[in-house]
């Protein structure tokens, strides 16, 4: 196996568009300006046309904001991941807030729980997902969801807060049953490497019931990088990988997963309503 943190090398470019639906580009080593400008590029080689790069802590936030206000290729989502709601403050919240309202941010998330990690008390993480649930119903955006080991948890909160207008569950890793679910309350599956991988059988079942117009693709990167590279380094040009791997289980062409991905992205979030990127220093931040 190659060493983590080395790329794959590049895909053989999608016949269609698409859009990365979650991805990390600050933990993929994206610092200025310019190193956005070369994943971006690196992604529009191989038909990944837009990216939306997310945060899960405040300073990852401030800088979602910026990249998105760097190139028009990118858009933000912000919030506080569950692990890190251990102690959250009214302040930093409040700032959360005002980040999330910047125009280039279509989404709050990523929010929601995972009781895998053992960083923050489920009662604390419950607290701020339905802080985050109201947040996304007052801005009028989807709400982005991670739930990891929490599936019950997460559709009973959603149920008694009451869901934005779209959620997105975020790297979906639940089975057949609980996409039935999703499906008929209307929310949209984000499905990420995983999907791909030979021993994710109820993921892939998951996977292949969802109707065209309620799903998104995802690179989750730098993690969950697709088979035949798993365990190098994620990115969004790495996405065609999993668009394949949809398309296989589907039983249709990689093309047209990347296009419904898209169509669907662009409804979700909104992207061709997006304002111009800002110049010179972001809104918001």
């Amino acid at each position: 196996m190659s060493p983590r943190g080395e790329r794959p090398p590049p895909p053989e470019p999608l016949g269609a568009p698409t859009v990365d639906a979650h991805t990390h580009l600050d933990a993929c080593g994206c610092v200025t300006a310019a190193d956005v400008t070369a994943a971006m590029d690196r992604a529009e080689a191989v038909g990944v046309a837009r990216a939306v790069t997310v945060a899960d802590d405040l300073p990852a936030a401030r800088w979602a904001v910026l990249a998105a206000n760097w190139d028009a290729r990118v858009a933000a989502a912000v919030a506080l991941h569950p692990t890190r709601t251990a102690a959250v403050t009214e302040d930093e919240f409040a700032e959360i807030e005002r980040l999330a309202a910047d125009p280039r941010v279509v989404a709050v998330g990523e929010t929601g729980l995972d009781y895998y990690w053992d960083h923050s008390p489920p009662d604390a993480q419950q607290v701020w997902f339905r802080r985050h649930i109201d947040l996304a119903k007052r801005l009028g955006k989807p709400l982005m969801i991670h739930d990891r080991d929490a599936h019950a948890d997460v559709l009973r909160i959603l149920r008694e807060e009451g869901a934005p207008e779209a959620v997105v569950f975020h790297c979906f890793s639940g089975d057949a049953a609980m996409a039935r679910e999703c499906v008929d309350a209307g929310y949209v599956l984000s499905f990420a490497g995983t999907v791909t991988f030979r021993n994710a059988h109820a993921l892939r079942e998951a996977a292949v019931l969802v109707p065209d117009d309620g799903f998104l693709v995802e690179t989750d990167a730098p993690f969950l990088t697709p088979h035949p590279h798993r365990g190098r380094a994620n990115e969004p040009y790495v996405l065609p990988w999993t668009v394949r791997g949809i398309a296989e289980l589907r039983s249709v062409a990689a093309e047209r997963v990347a296009e419904c991905a898209r169509r669907n992205a662009e409804r979700v979030f909104r992207l061709d309503e997006l304002p111009p990127v800002a110049q010179g220093v972001a809104p918001g931040v």
